[in-house]
C-alpha cells in the first residue's frame, strides 16, 4: 500500500467515525426523547387512572345516593298511599254508616207497618259455626205473624249485593237457630241502582227498596211474590 492509499484510508477511517461518533449522538438524543415521551406518557396514563378511579369513586357515591333517595322517596310514597287508602277506607264506612242511618227511620216504618215486624235490631253482628256474617237491619215478629226480614243497605247497589244476599239467607238459620221455624225473606234498600239490576234484585226473589226526597220505599210492582227461604 502506497502512502497515499494509506492517507486515505486513515481520512475515511477517520470520516466513518466521525459520522459513527455523530449517528451515536443522534441516537442517544432519540433514545432520550423517546425515554421523555415514555414518561410522559406514563405520567398521562397515571392520571388517567387517577381520574377514572376518582370518576368511578364519584360515579359510585352518586348512583348510592340516587338510590338512597329513590328508596326514601319509595318509602314515603307507600307510607302516603297507605294512608290514602286509610282515609278513603275511613271515608267508605262513613258514607256508609251515613246511608244505613239515613235508611232505618224510613225502613223502621216500612217494616213495622207493612210487614207488622215487632223487633227491628240495626248492625247484627254473627259468628257461628266458622261463619261470620254482619245484617244492616234485622226484624223478626214472633206472634200471629211469623217471620224474620233481612234488609241489605247499599249506597250504590252491584251484583255482588245479590250473591251476598242470597249467601246470608242461605246461612241465616245456621246462624240464627232460633229463627229456624219463621218465615224468612230480604229486602236490598239502594241509593242507587241501575233499573236492570232492580229486575234481577225483584227476580232473585228480594223486595227492592229505593230512596225518594230522603227517605226510602219500596219499589216492587203490584203484581210482586217475595221468595220465602
Amino acid at each position: 500500500m502506497t502512502d497515499d492509499e494509506l492517507k486515505q484510508l486513515v481520512a475515511s477511517l477517520a470520516i466513518a467515525q466521525k459520522e459513527t461518533s455523530e449517528q451515536q449522538k443522534e441516537f442517544s438524543k432519540q433514545q432520550k426523547e423517546f425515554s421523555e415521551q415514555q414518561k410522559e406518557i406514563s405520567q398521562q396514563q397515571k392520571k388517567f387512572t387517577e381520574e377514572q378511579i376518582e370518576f368511578d369513586k364519584k360515579f359510585n357515591e352518586e348512583r348510592k345516593k340516587m338510590a338512597r333517595e329513590a328508596d326514601q322517596r319509595k318509602k314515603e310514597f307507600d307510607l302516603q298511599l297507605k294512608e290514602l287508602g286509610k282515609q278513603i277506607g275511613g271515608l267508605g264506612k262513613k258514607f256508609g254508616s251515613f246511608t244505613e242511618g239515613l235508611a232505618l227511620p224510613s225502613m223502621t216504618k216500612i217494616l213495622r207497618e207493612r210487614f207488622k215486624m215487632e223487633v227491628i235490631s240495626p248492625s247484627v253482628r254473627v259468628s257461628k259455626n266458622g261463619i261470620d256474617a254482619e245484617i244492616d237491619v234485622l226484624a223478626y215478629a214472633n206472634s200471629a205473624i211469623n217471620e224474620v226480614y233481612v234488609v241489605e243497605v247499599k249506597s250504590h247497589c252491584r251484583e255482588e249485593a245479590i250473591t251476598q244476599l242470597n249467601s246470608l239467607m242461605a246461612n241465616f238459620k245456621t246462624l240464627f237457630p232460633e229463627h229456624k221455624d219463621k218465615k224468612l225473606y230480604g229486602i236490598i234498600a239502594a241509593v242507587d241502582i241501575s233499573d236492570a239490576l232492580k229486575k234481577r234484585v225483584l227476580a232473585a226473589g228480594f223486595y227492592m227498596a229505593r230512596i225518594q226526597d230522603e227517605t226510602f220505599s219500596l219499589d216492587i210492582p203490584d203484581e210482586f211474590q217475595a221468595k220465602c227461604f
